[in-house]
């Protein structure tokens, strides 16, 4: 008989390796491993625990295990390619859950469509949506949310495949049989690679829409009606380039919504819209960084806003005083307690609340899962997530605050070697694809980062003005500033660490992935002195390729985008282009790429070695023809780093 084994027992523990040149393929092999636990989750009578996982192929599966004996009742896989993308408990015996495709790490799985349901022991499984339903219709479908007042039914929307931009059609579907019942109409188009969100009220009620108008340079437009078979209307919208509100959960019984907003703040604040005034109201705010939502739990469902979460410097909350579950925020924050400086998050509860499954991750520990029982007043271990590195030491990652040449404010993550003076150590400039939006942050491990720390670099990546997460003003201070001031931001970085004596200035070597790519050849085109080897991964090269090839000009959406945070003038878009810049780089390059990469296509990379052979500069070249946006196979991490790493230690060992 199958047992699912805790924490406890499948930790294994890593040695600590010291620092060297030399390459470890043993540590290699450990971080190149997937994440074994992605997710876990408890039904709601809290009789069984359901958590993806990767298999060896590398997707993700999901597994059932039976609480009060650890048995595993079931194992389900998609079909060839296919992982596990969501799912969630509809009731106390019944799984919904969604299928996807993984194209790279880089880039979102693409969703199938179809919606799954089945019991706990994997009986009575049914495909509600899609070609192989019973239905057969040809329709992509997504669960809106769950309805606790019809268990055997769940909220989904549809819309079909064969026009460009259809409508949004809403169903009521019951998850034993697939019969579905209509709730109307959205007036709102769903324009390809663009997103539209639903909000249902506390009586299972859709309220509010959101959605993207790339007809209007990507407006968002929310819309919003009184109750069940009331007309729509337009709450509120608003231009690309201007702060708005974004809504992300109605509070019970009340028309008031909690949203996220920049409308009267430049960083995201937590807000109150009253659906029926549409009047909003700032409840807090951060002056430097966005803030999260922390939100109780009630009935498994999230209730009421207790407080926020946010990144400065370090992972931080706070909670307000007056609030209704006053026994619930004293429980969140004595786990957050119980686990300082790492992101706690509840993924699931059961109906009664009284046991939950908690959530740890940090850039300083392997993620791992718990299930606090309240009556007890315990915590035990469930999963780790990589219990191959459960017990391992890694190399120190922290954040550090430094200023810009034109007097702003960069954070940036640092990552040091173990056992040695933070002192002229070589140095990895590591800076974050996107790159609007996204941001490096102290909530989970960069194997990249703990990779070349382990052999002895220091690494640096720094938030740079264009990243997410530190307010409007500071993220659109990068847009048409790609090959810029974004990348002086990187600079000051690194000469900010050579100032304090940490980084050794004749031993710097920079490498990205996607956007970081670009900024790695950009860094080298820029300051052509100041690095000793350059290393882009998926990297664009050409900012005008970027209109002609690829998956984000196929859509209005996309090209809105582009036009927005490109340089509008074709003489200054080949200034900030490396590809047509070769002849200012000094350093030796290393080109790595995809052969299936659809969001930066091989004719990038292809093209920069061409431009760097014709010039006789040395280069190095690593092509796989099937990953995509970043390396998914272990064995082609496990190349790309050991090759990396030979590189550094060719143009940066003593």
């Amino acid at each position: 008989m199958k047992r699912f084994i805790l924490l406890g027992l499948i930790a294994l523990t890593s040695s600590s390796v010291a620092q060297s040149f030399e390459i470890n393929d043993e540590l290699l092999e450990l971080y190149a491993r997937p994440s074994q636990y992605l997710d876990v989750k408890i039904s709601p009578g809290g009789d069984y625990l359901a958590a993806t996982s990767r298999t060896e192929k590398g997707t993700v599966q999901l597994t059932v295990i039976a609480i009060d004996d650890n048995e595993i009742l079931r194992i389900t896989q998609g079909r060839e390619g296919e992982s596990v993308a969501s799912f969630n408990w509809a009731n106390d015996e019944r799984l919904i859950f969604s299928m996807a495709r993984e194209v790279g790490p880089l880039e979102m799985p693409a969703a199938t469509g179809e919606i799954f349901a089945m019991d706990a022991d994997g009986s009575n499984q049914i495909i509600l949506t899609g070609p192989r339903s019973k239905s057969g219709e040809y329709v992509f479908a997504q669960v809106v949310d769950y309805l606790p007042q019809e268990p055997d039914a769940v909220m989904i929307y549809q819309r079909s495949f064969t026009s460009q931009e259809p409508y949004l059609d809403l169903y009521t579907i019951k998850i034993d049989s697939g019969r579905k019942r209509s709730e109307g109409r959205i007036p709102l188009r769903a324009y390809r690679n663009t997103n539209v969100s639903v909000i249902l009220d506390s009586d299972g009620v859709s309220r509010m829409v959101v959605g993207v108008d790339p007809e209007e340079d990507n407006k968002t437009v929310i819309l919003g009606r009184d109750g069940a078979n009331q007309e729509w209307y337009e709450v509120t919208s608003y231009a690309s380039d201007e702060g708005g509100f974004v809504p992300l959960r109605m509070l019970p019984n009340s028309d008031q919504v909690v949203g996220l907003s920049n409308s009267k703040t430049d960083t995201r604040s937590l807000s109150v819209m009253d659906l029926s005034e549409r009047q909003e109201t700032v409840l807090a705010t951060h002056p430097n960084v966005d803030l999260l939502p922390i939100m109780s739990i009630k009935d498994g469902r999230a209730n009421e806003l207790i407080g926020a979460a946010f990144e400065y410097a370090t992972i931080d909350s706070f909670f307000f005083a007056d609030v209704e579950d006053a026994d619930y925020s004293r429980l969140l924050q004595s786990l957050m307690a119980t686990f300082p400086e790492q992101a706690v998050g509840i993924t699931s509860a059961t109906r009664d609340n009284s046991k939950l499954i908690v959530s740890v991750s940090s850039a300083n520990k392997s993620p791992s899962f718990y299930m606090f029982d309240r009556s007890a007043g315990k915590l035990v271990p469930v999963a780790e997530s990589r219990p191959w590195l459960a017990k391992h030491k890694f190399p120190k990652t922290e954040a550090i605050i430094y200023e810009s040449r034109d007097g702003r404010e960069i954070q940036a993550i640092l990552t040091l070697p173990k056992d040695q003076e933070a002192e002229n150590l070589p140095l990895i400039l590591l800076p974050h694809g996107g790159p609007h939006g996204v941001k490096d942050s102290l909530m989970g491990i960069d194997s990249d980062a703990k990779v070349f720390a382990e052999h002895g670099y220091a690494v640096l990546q720094p938030n740079f003005r264009g990243s997410g997460g530190f307010g409007r003003e500071f993220l659109e201070a990068g847009y048409k500033n790609w090959g810029t001031t974004m990348i002086d931001d990187m600079t000051d970085g690194v000469d900010y660490l050579i100032d304090q004596g940490m980084v050794d200035p004749d031993r710097v070597c920079v490498y990205g992935a996607s956007y970081g790519g670009y900024a790695a050849l950009q860094s080298g085109v820029r300051e052509p002195d100041k690095y000793q080897c350059i290393v882009g991964f998926v990297g664009v090269y050409d900012l005008d390729l970027m209109f002609e090839e690829g998956d984000i000009p196929q859509a209005l959406a996309g090209r809105n985008y582009l036009n927005r945070v490109l340089p509008a003038e074709a003489e200054e878009r080949k200034a900030q282009s490396p590809l047509h810049n070769v002849e200012k780089l000094k350093a030796p390059v290393f080109i790595i790429q995809g052969g299936a990469d659809r969001r930066v296509p091989e004719t990038h990379a292809f093209r920069l070695r061409d431009a760097l052979k014709e010039r006789n500069h040395p280069y190095e070249w690593l092509y796989k023809e099937d990953e995509g946006h970043g390396f998914f196979l272990p064995e082609n991490n496990i190349e790309r780093w050991q090759k990396m790493l030979a590189f550094f230690a060719k143009h940066l060992g003593e």
